[in-house]
């Protein structure tokens, strides 16, 4: 039986194994879906685990999503683009590190569901995830991204690699479109992201990629205020969807019974 995994911290909140899991038997696939904690130490250990097939292929998350890329033999264009690595699996003795997340946030806002083609839109963080967010927006057309986080610098160091990104001091407020949470803030449910109020009105799009909980409170605190609101499920949903045809060379299904499926916990 092939072995795949999911490894990250913390992570109660992944899904990942649920899905693939319903995907393998569906597709009457021999393997098993599995996730693991680890640290920063452990990334060399688990990337021997997949040159030596012990493990086929991987998603990778918080908080290691650039630091695999040390490991990685060779990038694919998207992981390049975003320098962020979230699917890793070995081909022709090569450890091949990709990035579905451009993908899945892409496709989870199809434009008739928002379009946000010549928007304004405010991003809450500078982490792992914040480049694929970039550039599934850039390739959505936007006018203008904003890139907020606690610790500047980070968001200068975006600005670095995507010029057209403009930086804000976090709790100053400009107008916006859209603000997306790319934080991992909201994954405890006590977890708060402060906010000047009037930046939510009713027509501003609020999108939090953190899907477990179904909703956090910053989604709580738009919807009381009018927002149209998307969690991330279906940006989890679609990622994961494309690393398994990464690995498996088809396409699973995506219907309103997974959805009902993933959101029965």
């Amino acid at each position: 039986m092939k072995k795949y995994l999911v490894i990250g911290n913390p992570l109660e909140h992944s899904l990942s194994p649920k899905i693939h899991n319903f995907w393998f038997k569906e597709n009457k696939i021999n393997a098993i879906y599995t996730k693991e904690t680890l640290t920063d130490e452990d990334l060399g250990n688990f990337i021997k685990m997949i040159r030596d097939k012990k493990i086929e292929g991987a998603n990778i998350t918080v908080p290691f999503k650039e630091k695999i890329i040390k490991f990685i033999d060779i990038l694919s264009d998207e992981a390049k683009d975003a320098n962020s690595v979230n699917t890793v699996y070995m081909s022709e003795n090569n450890i091949i590190g990709h990035n579905t997340d451009i993908a899945g946030f892409y496709l989870s806002l199809r434009p008739e569901i928002i379009n946000l083609k010549d928007k304004n839109v405010l991003i809450l963080g500078a982490g792992g995830v914040t480049p694929s967010i970039i550039l599934g927006l850039r390739m959505m057309g936007v006018k203008k991204i904003t890139v907020t986080n606690r610790t500047k610098d980070k968001a200068l160091k975006l600005k670095e690699r995507f010029s057209y990104v403009e930086v804000l001091d976090w709790g100053e407020t400009v107008k916006a479109n859209a603000i997306i949470n790319t934080t991992s803030v909201g994954l405890k449910k006590t977890d708060e992201i402060h906010l000047d109020k009037s930046l939510f009105t009713s027509d501003t799009f609020v999108y939090d990629v953190i899907y477990n909980p179904k909703e956090t409170n910053f989604i709580k605190k738009a919807k009381n205020k009018g927002c149209m609101v998307q969690n991330g499920l279906m940006m989890f949903i679609n990622q994961a969807a494309v690393a398994f045809k990464t690995w498996h060379n088809i396409m699973p299904n995506i219907d309103e019974n997974l959805i009902k499926f993933l959101q029965n916990d």
